[in-house]
C-alpha cells in the first residue's frame, strides 16, 4: 500500500518538517544519536540531519526510502537510512539520544503497544521522545490520517503509555496542516515530548 502510495514525482507530505518537529529545534544539540520512526520519504530524517545530528531513519516502503535518500543528497546530509517493518524492528537498548515518531498512526493497538515499548527501550537515559499524531477529534476533518478511532491518539492514551518517562508537554490542539498534499486543512493534532529518566540507566 506505501510502495503505492508514494510512487510519485512529488513528495506526499511535502519536504519540510511538521510544525510540531520545528517547534522543537531549541532541544535538539549537534552531535545527539536520533532515531526517526517510519519517517516515509524522509522529511524528518533531514531536517535533523540538517541540525548536526547523527540520524537513523527507518521505514517499510522501499519506494518512500528511494525518494528520502534524493532529499538527503539534495541538503547535502547523510542519514542512515533502513528499510523495515515495525513488526521486525529490533529496538536496541539506550541507543539514541531522540526518538522522533510523527504521524506512525497505521499500527493497530497490540501493534502499537510493542511499538511505544521499543521507543522507550531505545532511548538512552536522558533521551528525548518526541510525538506527533491526531486526536479522534480527526474524524470529523479530511486532512490525513486513519479513518478509525483506535488508531488515534488521546492524552490519557500517551499518559498511559509513556508513564515511565518525564512529560515535559502533552497537548492536544487543532491547527491547519499543509504538508504536501497529504496532510492539507484543519487537523486535530496531540503533541508529546518526554524523556527517559537518567536514574533508568539500567533498564532497558
Amino acid at each position: 500500500m506505501w510502495d503505492q502510495r508514494f510512487d510519485r514525482e512529488d513528495y506526499l507530505y511535502g519536504t519540510q518538517p511538521s510544525q510540531f518537529l520545528a517547534a522543537q529545534t531549541d532541544r535538539l544539540r549537534p552531535g545527539q544519536r536520533a532515531l526517526v520512526v517510519a519517517d516515509g520519504e524522509g522529511r524528518h530524517a533531514v531536517y535533523i540531519a540538517e541540525l548536526g545530528l547523527e540520524v537513523s531513519a527507518m521505514d517499510s516502503s522501499g519506494v518512500a526510502l528511494s525518494k528520502a535518500r534524493k532529499l538527503a543528497a539534495a541538503h547535502g546530509v547523510t542519514v542512515d537510512f533502513h528499510q523495515a517493518d515495525l513488526r521486525d524492528w529490533t529496538w536496541a537498548p539506550a541507543r539514541y539520544d531522540v526518538v522522533v515518531a510523527i504521524f506512525i498512526q497505521f499500527a493497530e493497538p497490540a501493534l502499537r503497544t510493542a511499538i511505544f515499548a521499543g521507543m522507550q527501550r531505545t532511548l538512552a537515559p536522558g533521551g528525548l521522545l518526541l510525538l506527533h499524531g491526531f486526536t479522534p477529534a480527526q474524524l470529523a476533518y479530511r486532512s490525513g490520517g486513519p479513518p478509525c478511532a483506535e488508531l488515534l491518539y488521546t492524552p490519557e492514551l500517551l499518559r498511559d503509555a509513556f508513564a515511565e518517562l518525564e512529560i515535559l508537554r502533552l497537548e492536544e490542539y487543532q491547527s491547519e496542516l499543509r504538508e504536501g498534499t497529504g496532510h492539507v486543512g484543519q487537523a486535530a493534532l496531540i503533541d508529546l515530548v518526554a524523556r527517559k529518566p537518567l536514574a533508568d540507566a539500567t533498564s532497558a
